[in-house]
């Protein structure tokens, strides 16, 4: 059984569970949206995304935001999936994250959108 993420609780009370695709999409969220010092026993989890919605938009920034993220997805889930791109959008206070990956358990292939606003 996988916990669902965000926890929650089910319509009969108990704790919610997700399917093992629900589950992994889940883990890349949270490797995108947590800061680096979040976590207190994981200090170097995560990689801060959401940073970047208040930094100026920049080729340079946009290139090294994708490399980042691709890079802790690699290092944090890299044993149950392989991460083909990342692509990582900033407009205004929204920013978008496009991630295609395969699961490594199942070979299945799966393009995920991840959108957080900062407001």
């Amino acid at each position: 059984m996988n916990l669902d993420y965000p926890f929650g609780f089910d319509h009969m009370g108990k704790t919610a569970a997700s399917t093992d695709e629900d589950h992994i999409r889940n883990l890349i969220e949270q490797v995108l949206f947590t800061s680096p010092g979040e976590r207190i026993n994981r200090p170097d989890f995560g990689c801060g995304l959401l940073q970047l919605v208040f930094q100026p938009n920049s080729p340079e920034l946009a290139a090294a935001t994708q490399f980042t993220a691709q890079g802790a997805l690699q290092q944090w889930l890299g044993d149950l999936i392989q991460v083909e791109a990342v692509t990582v959008d900033s407009d205004e206070a929204t920013l978008q994250v496009q991630v295609q990956y395969v699961i490594r358990t199942s070979q299945t292939r799966k393009s995920e959108l991840f959108e957080r606003s900062v407001a």
